[in-house]
């Protein structure tokens, strides 16, 4: 169906973080399929993890015991708020069905008037009629009939606007530490801060979308944790697979305990072979300094990046996000769609994001040597882009 305005390449392997056409072009990859391949192409590791596991069995559904799942889920609640896990596919399924938990959650407590979920502008958080509901976006919205009611937008990063909007149906505060798609815009860690503040005195719950900041990606396993904050409940997904199709929600116990048989499935989520990826992603961001090394040299790109947009004012007007999921602000003048061609015309593949931003979201192996190759690619790719006025006065 023509929902994609794909670019006209076509990937035949990959490696750490580069990736190969079929005619033999290579491209650093400093989108990793959005976010998403965290460990990079072709891991060794995960390979085999997906190989051996696939060898065995793939599927069985969740009417048996899966050894797999249980092994992630008690991984993943040793290195978290959580107390337990489900599992599902995606990011938009792991933030529905967090939805879901925070209404059943209230509604058990006696209080089903407490549906509305209070969200933020700019946010993203899927495709499915409840998570565009969620999302707000109207250009997003048209064509697919009434939005799901329960969802009330505030300014992100705005507590007055935030509390005014509390009132007695409200169930939880929904927000992504770095809005990806909204324009790589980070929420400040005393935001979040008061985020869990506001939650605890309202008496509703707190929901983090960690889908693209999650697994490692802000230089932490989870953004959040740079605020020294906890959550009721959040979602994850893109890089927890490494690539293969993988969600979850984690939640404390006060909210999953309702989530009783019948209330909530899924066929696919959490099956043998998509918890072996996820397990073997978790063998490698947990390994000892592999999260420092992701900080490290994510500073290295940011100091890079605050060079660059130095040198071509024409074309950026600064640098925004963290961790290893970073924006070039550019100027009105130079569209987002055409940096993202320039770069690409170059051998560096990124991702366009709202607020013309263009995204950075290597996998999360990436070295120092890389960091300045894709600075060096960004740098002829600005020079592409900049205006011919700005040319003219250069001279």
């Amino acid at each position: 169906m023509p929902t994609y305005n794909r670019a006209d390449l076509a990937f035949e392997r990959g490696e750490g973080a580069w990736l190969w056409t079929g005619d033999g072009r290579r491209f650093l990859d400093f989108g990793s399929g959005i976010a998403t391949a965290s460990i990079g192409h072709a891991h060794p590791h995960l390979v085999q993890a997906i190989a051996e596991q696939a060898a065995r069995v793939m599927h069985t559904s969740n009417l048996y015991r899966i050894p797999q799942a249980e092994k992630l889920a008690s991984r993943l609640v040793e290195t978290s708020f959580a107390d337990s896990v489900f599992f599902c596919n995606s990011g938009a399924e792991a933030n529905e069905g967090m939805i879901k938990a925070v209404r059943k959650y209230h509604a058990e407590q006696g209080h089903p008037e407490r549906f509305v979920t209070i969200c933020f502008e700019g946010a993203f958080h899927g495709r499915t009629l409840a998570t565009l509901a969620a999302t707000g976006n109207e250009k997003y919205l048209a064509g697919f009939g009434p939005a799901v009611q329960g969802f009330r937008h505030v300014p992100f990063g705005n507590m007055n606007a935030l509390r005014d909007a509390i009132d007695g149906t409200t169930a939880a505060i929904m927000v992504e530490p770095i809005q990806g798609e909204g324009g790589v815009r980070p929420a400040s860690l005393d935001f979040l801060r008061q985020l869990r503040a506001a939650a605890d005195e309202f008496g509703i719950l707190l929901a983090l979308d960690e889908v693209q900041t999650g697994m490692g990606r802000s230089g932490k396993l989870w953004a959040h944790q740079w605020a020294g904050i906890e959550p009721d409940v959040m979602s994850s997904a893109k890089g927890i697979g490494g690539g293969f199709p993988l969600g979850a929600i984690l939640a404390k116990e006060r909210v999953a305990q309702y989530l009783k048989p019948g209330t909530h499935g899924s066929t696919y989520g959490g099956n043998p072979l998509a918890c072996a990826a996820g397990n073997a992603v978790l063998d490698v961001i947990l390994a000892p300094g592999f999260l420092d090394g992701v900080d490290r040299v994510a500073r290295h790109l940011w100091r890079g990046l605050l060079e660059l947009a130095h040198r071509h004012p024409a074309v950026a007007e600064g640098v925004q996000g963290a961790g290893l999921l970073v924006g070039l602000k550019l100027r009105p003048e130079v569209s987002n769609g055409e940096m993202q061609n320039a770069a690409a015309a170059e051998g560096l593949l990124t991702v366009a994001a709202g607020m013309n931003v263009l995204r950075l979201a290597p996998p999360l192996i990436i070295t120092e040597a890389e960091a300045d190759e894709a600075l060096r690619l960004l740098d002829r790719a600005c020079l592409r882009c900049t205006p011919s006025k700005a040319r003219d006065a250069a001279k």
